[in-house]
């Protein structure tokens, strides 16, 4: 099968899911400064869902890059990251509606630990496919950064259930900030390898 149609498809929905989450961000009626106070928590969760959106998307272009076959489950696995991500809208908005409370919090943390385990599937399932001596297998290795998130996420939900929410909200943005850095792992790989795709 084709990958193109799988990641023309997936950019299709990402777009989506950022027009949606932009779509919270209402205007205040008031033409004074002061009127955009309200909307700081609206405003502070969509940046950083927007980011979190933008780090799958580069990271999935980046690994889609290096595919050179995609089979059904590689497509049902990329369905499931898409599902969980489509999530992340309506956990952005009732978590800025709520000021960051903490249930809101911990949904929100939720909703960043299920694309984070679905991409890691992703991964997975596409390793699997492309086999092991293959260029993509060379280029994720043991996926340190996939594994610490995972992990974060859990601490941060907890975090969020015993502290704080804004215990939570740090880990999450410090996950954020970690994947935010350029991980050039797979371009470096494919260029050494002279892969032109």
């Amino acid at each position: 099968m084709e990958k193109d149609r799988l990641a023309a498809f997936s950019d299709g929905v990402v777009a989506i899911i950022v027009t949606i989450m932009v779509l919270e961000l209402k205007a205040p009626h008031s033409a004074e400064w002061s009127a955009l106070a309200p909307l700081a928590a609206t405003f502070a969760s969509y940046v950083l869902s927007f980011v979190y959106v933008a780090i799958y998307w580069n990271n999935h272009h980046h690994l889609l890059y290096a595919v050179s076959r995609v089979n059904g489950l590689v497509l049902w696995a990329n369905m499931h990251l898409l599902f969980w991500l489509s999530l992340l809208p309506f956990a952005t908005a009732w978590m800025a509606d709520n000021d960051f409370a903490r249930a809101p919090t911990i949904l929100y943390g939720v909703a960043l630990l299920m694309p984070a385990i679905a991409y890691y599937l992703l991964t997975s399932v596409i390793l699997r496919a492309e086999g092991p001596s293959s260029t993509l297998a060379g280029a994720v290795g043991p996926d340190v950064k996939g594994k610490t998130s995972i992990a974060v996420y859990l601490c941060a939900i907890a975090g969020a259930y015993f502290v704080s929410p804004l215990l939570a909200l740090g880990l999450y943005v410090a996950v954020a900030i970690m994947w935010f850095v350029p991980d050039p792992r797979i371009e470096r790989v494919v260029a050494g390898s002279g892969d032109q795709r």
